[in-house]
């Protein structure tokens, strides 16, 4: 096999070989973990889409968070058809379509986390024209923009590393990887700096910016990335790219990465209801309906009844 193929795209021979000789224990483990794990986010996207879709009028960041719910409930599925096969010592002849899916979905979820960051950063520091020249349907525009530029990124990535087709040559993967190394660098610095701006803003403005749940929450979703997503980027994509880190990667560390990348997945819909059940410093349980509308509450929280916010809620701009 060409040595600038990524360590992910190995044959069925070498599989056997670190399954069978190579810390089988632990990797059935970690694997075992990340059903479990996924199996819980899979539940939890699943509520987020249902209620987004059906029974909440979505705003502009709310659509946002439609989408990175569905990203995620990708990645899980195709997590856990991958952890199977390898918890079951079970070839799956497509194996590599579910890895296509992760990567997929991967980069999208990445994308909408920076998407909903700027968004943010651009209602706070240009108020005005975010409330009166902001085209209505900017967040489904970008939304679409932002699935198709993945699929196409992964597809190229995909089919230059050998991953689709086996037959394939690897003249391409070295190119391809490097622009995603660069995508990803460029998508984790984005929300990084938006909320950085967001936070000099509030504590640091003329005018005083109030923290609203929506800020809490998208604050949380980065900070979650950052520390159990970004790690699965680094490591596959980063790497990867350079001849001195890849006797680091081990199956094994491939193996911890993938369970990381799904706690983060695993956690949204968490940092959504928790966020949305705190009121006045207290946690209050309602339905879940009613926590996802706070979470995505993007005003200052008022001493008034459960009524009235539930209202302002349902009152926001229809996407």
């Amino acid at each position: 096999m060409d040595s600038t193929a990524p360590s992910w795209y190995i044959n069925n021979t070498e599989v056997e070989e670190i399954y069978y000789i190579e810390n089988l224990s632990c990797l059935t483990m970690f694997n075992f973990l990340t059903i479990m794990v996924a199996v819980v986010g899979l539940a939890g996207n699943s509520i987020v889409l249902w209620l987004l879709a059906f029974h909440i009028h979505r705003n502009a960041f709310s659509v946002y968070v439609l989408n990175l719910a569905g990203a995620d409930f990708l990645q899980l599925c195709s997590q856990i058809v991958y952890s199977l096969s390898c918890v079951l010592h079970v070839y799956i002849s497509k194996i590599s379509f579910f890895v296509f899916i992760f990567i997929f979905a991967y980069f999208a979820g990445l994308c909408m986390i920076a998407a909903i960051n700027v968004e943010r950063c651009l209602s706070v520091i240009w108020p005005i024209w975010y409330h009166c020249q902001r085209p209505r349907h900017t967040s489904a525009i970008v939304c679409v923009l932002l699935w198709t530029f993945c699929l196409l990124l992964s597809l190229l990535l995909c089919l230059g590393c050998g991953l689709i087709f086996t037959d394939f040559k690897y003249y391409f993967c070295e190119t391809f990887m490097f622009i995603t190394t660069a995508f990803i660098i460029v998508l984790t610095v984005v929300p990084s700096v938006s909320t950085l701006a967001l936070l000099v803003k509030i504590i640091c403005g003329s005018h005083r910016v109030p923290v609203t749940r929506l800020y809490i929450t998208i604050a949380l979703t980065v900070v979650v990335f950052i520390i159990f997503g970004l790690p699965f980027g680094i490591c596959i994509f980063l790497l990867e790219s350079f001849d001195v880190f890849q006797s680091i990667i081990s199956p094994k560390t491939s193996e911890i990465m993938l369970f990381l990348s799904c706690i983060n997945s695993c956690a949204n819909p968490i940092i959504y209801f928790l966020v949305g059940s705190i009121r006045h410093c207290r946690f209050q349980w309602q339905s879940l309906k009613l926590l996802l509308q706070r979470a995505m509450q993007d005003t200052p929280e008022e001493e008034r009844g459960e009524r009235g916010t539930s209202q302002r809620s349902g009152e926001l701009e229809t996407i």
